[in-house]
């Protein structure tokens, strides 16, 4: 089996009941911070075994997601207490890509990535997008289309 097949394996094995949290501490040790209430669609890949992911529990992830290290996925009001937060959690559509060292946070509500959409290498996505959008930068922007 792949390296690739290995991460990918114990991320979806978190979802099944006896050896879910097995799954889920073993991906900790490995630096992948994923927790089992995080929703996966099929083909998901952790990139070169995505060392640094964090994930927010509110998340729901796609079919097709690449997610590459350093990745979080997150609230940008971290400074508040998580019952006083308006943020609601982040749905990643299918076939999305996100670059090494992207940061996603959502203030308010629902941030969607809409499907196909890249977000590019250390960028700062603080907004939702649409589909097929090329985002980077810190705050990200859109900077281009993807075919």
């Amino acid at each position: 089996m792949a390296r690739r097949d290995v991460y990918s394996a114990l991320v979806y094995a978190r979802e099944v009941p006896v050896i879910g949290a097995f799954a889920y501490y073993l991906l900790k040790l490995m630096g992948v911070e994923i927790p089992r209430s995080v929703e996966f669609g099929k083909d998901f890949t952790l990139v070169h075994g995505g060392f640094g992911v964090v994930i927010h529990p509110n998340t729901t992830i796609g079919d097709g997601v690449k997610i590459y290290p350093g990745v979080t996925l997150g609230r940008a009001d971290i400074h508040l207490p998580i019952e006083d937060s308006p943020f609601k959690g982040i749905l990643v559509e299918d076939e999305v890509i996100l670059s090494p060292g992207a940061k996603v946070l959502g203030g308010e509500g629902h941030l969607r990535i809409g499907k196909g959409t890249i977000v590019g290498a250390n960028a700062v996505l603080l907004e939702s997008t649409e589909p097929g959008e090329i985002w980077a930068g810190v705050p990200a922007r859109r900077v281009g289309h993807r075919e």
